[in-house]
Parts: structure tokens; C-alpha cells; sequence
């Protein structure tokens, strides 16, 4: 290789090497992330539990956001995500800014939490983090609780528009079924069989062609309810596709659980086209020229 040669594969090389690299935002953390990022100024903490919980004890400063709260009500059926312009107004009376960072936690192993995150990722605020274990971890970490109410100045929250790269609608579903996609059902087992139904369905059973894995399989549920091993969670959706790209579809009761195996596939795992079904079985029940599978006639 003479001179020339060299020089140019040395230029080549220290052009590649400078390329900006992708950021892959981290939106799991631990408690030291937690309690450094708490901290700051610019931090809001979310405790995202039922209000009874709340009012039991919770962090001090930490902002109480339920489900219904980020749920549309001009529906027929429950739980579908929230307008932009709900979340606008339910931000801004509880005085959170657009550069504030979330610190969320709840108490079911974040299965709540990751549907906070999924809403949030549709209307492109990103400034999210979830405490790995959540109520458990910051228990095991012996932070003091308060009964305090806490309460921040009003302020003017706006949103950027959507991006509805993890969302599927009822309309996707159907073409899912006809192109063969894969479908996961992250309900339990009764659910999915048609054994049991849970409030606010209206017909038992599961979708055509749909798999199921039960969304509570990624946690320890019985323990710290921290997400499992990434090579654990490799064997428990080995299954679903060899193909990363290739898109998965998920659903559960509302769009809920299954907003957490969209944030254990997409933010550990790699997946890169995983689509949240927001309606999920309580829009696709309410339909009744949808088709179903019930593997049981004994429906509670």
C-alpha cells in the first residue's frame, strides 16, 4: 500500500470513527439515578397509584397522576388514552414544564407506570424515567414517606404533535390478522381462553391468531417486582419473532400491561416495531362484527 493509500484509509477511518452515534434514551433506572435525579430543579416525581394509596404515604413532592386521569371519557368504552390537549391541561394545573424530567413509580412492578410512559411517547415528550421496582425498590431503600399533599404553581405545559410509531388501532388489528402478523396477547391465561372477563369487556375471549404471554412473566412479581435478566426475557419471548423489525402487535384488557411488554420489547430487548393496541380487548369486544375466539362457554 503506498503512501496515498495510507493516508486515505487513515482520513476514511477517522471519518467513520466521528460519526455522531444514535442516542438510545434510558428510561429504566435505579434507585441512585432516582435519588440524584430527584434532586434537581427540574425534576417532577410521579406517584402513579390509586388515590387511596397515595393518601397512605407516599415520596415527599411527589405529584399524584392516576389512570383515569389520562384516559379519554367521550367513549363508549374505557380506557382509551387521552387527547393532547387533556394532558396539556391536566400538566399545566399540576405545574409541570416541558423541560421537567419524570420520575415515575407505582406499585405493579411499573405495569401502570409503562402506560404513563406509552401516552407520553405518543405525544413525544421523552423526558420520562421509571423507577426499576418501584414502590418496592424505594421501601427496600428506606425512603421516609410523607401523607403530604404536594402541590406545585401552575404553569403552561404544551406537547409537539404525535408519533404513532408504538400505536395500532382496531383498523391495524384487522390487517394484522389477514397478513399473518404477530399478535400477542398479554392477558392472563383465563382471560385469553375466554374463562374469565374483566370489567368494561363486553364479550370474553381473545383475538384470531393472537399468542399469549402474560405481561407479569417479565417481573419478579412475587418479589422485588424488578424486571427480570435480559437474557431471561429473551427466553421468555424467544417465540415471537426472529426478526426485530418485523412488527408485533400487542394487546390486553386497555392497553395497560400491554404498554409494559411494549416497553420490555422496544427499551430492553431491541424490538424496533412493536404497536400498542390502544383500544385492545375491551374496543375489540365492544364490536360486535369483530371476530373473537373463546375456548370456553363458562364466562364469569
Amino acid at each position: 500500500m503506498n503512501l496515498k493509500s495510507s493516508a486515505f484509509f487513515c482520513l476514511l477511518f477517522l471519518l467513520v470513527s466521528c460519526k455522531p452515534q444514535e442516542v438510545v434514551e434510558n428510561y429504566l433506572i435505579e434507585i441512585d439515578e432516582f435519588e440524584a435525579l430527584s434532586k434537581l430543579k427540574t425534576t417532577k416525581i410521579i406517584d402513579f397509584r390509586k388515590i387511596e394509596a397515595y393518601n397512605s404515604g407516599h415520596i415527599k413532592k411527589a405529584i399524584h397522576i392516576w389512570r383515569s386521569d389520562i384516559e379519554d371519557p367521550t367513549f363508549m368504552y374505557g380506557g382509551m388514552k387521552a387527547s393532547q390537549k387533556q394532558i396539556e391541561s391536566l400538566f399545566s394545573k399540576l405545574g409541570i414544564e416541558n423541560d421537567d424530567t419524570l420520575l415515575i413509580y407505582d406499585d405493579k412492578g411499573l405495569c401502570d407506570a409503562a402506560r404513563l410512559w406509552w401516552v407520553l411517547q405518543y405525544y413525544n415528550f421523552k423526558n420520562v424515567k421509571l423507577l426499576n421496582g418501584g414502590l418496592t425498590t424505594l421501601k427496600n431503600a428506606n425512603k421516609p414517606f410523607t401523607k403530604e399533599t404536594s402541590s406545585n404553581s401552575p404553569s403552561i405545559f404544551t406537547l409537539k404533535g404525535i408519533n404513532a410509531d408504538l400505536f395500532a388501532s382496531k383498523e391495524q388489528i384487522k390487517n394484522a390478522i389477514k397478513n399473518k402478523s404477530v399478535i400477542l396477547d398479554t392477558r392472563t391465561t383465563d382471560e385469553y381462553k375466554g374463562k374469565y372477563i374483566k370489567k368494561g369487556a363486553f364479550r370474553a375471549g381473545r383475538i384470531p391468531s393472537s399468542k399469549l404471554i402474560d405481561w407479569a412473566n417479565a417481573i419478579d412479581y412475587n418479589g422485588d417486582k424488578k424486571m427480570k435478566s435480559v437474557s431471561e426475557l429473551k427466553e421468555i419471548y424467544t417465540d415471537i419473532s426472529p426478526d426485530k423489525n418485523a412488527p408485533v402487535f400487542v394487546y390486553c384488557h386497555s392497553g395497560v400491561r400491554s404498554a409494559h411488554t411494549t416497553f420490555v420489547l422496544t427499551q430492553l430487548l431491541g424490538y424496533t416495531h412493536v404497536l400498542n393496541y390502544d383500544g385492545s380487548w375491551t374496543e375489540w369486544s365492544y364490536h360486535q362484527d369483530l371476530p373473537i375466539i373463546n375456548d370456553s362457554r363458562s364466562i364469569k
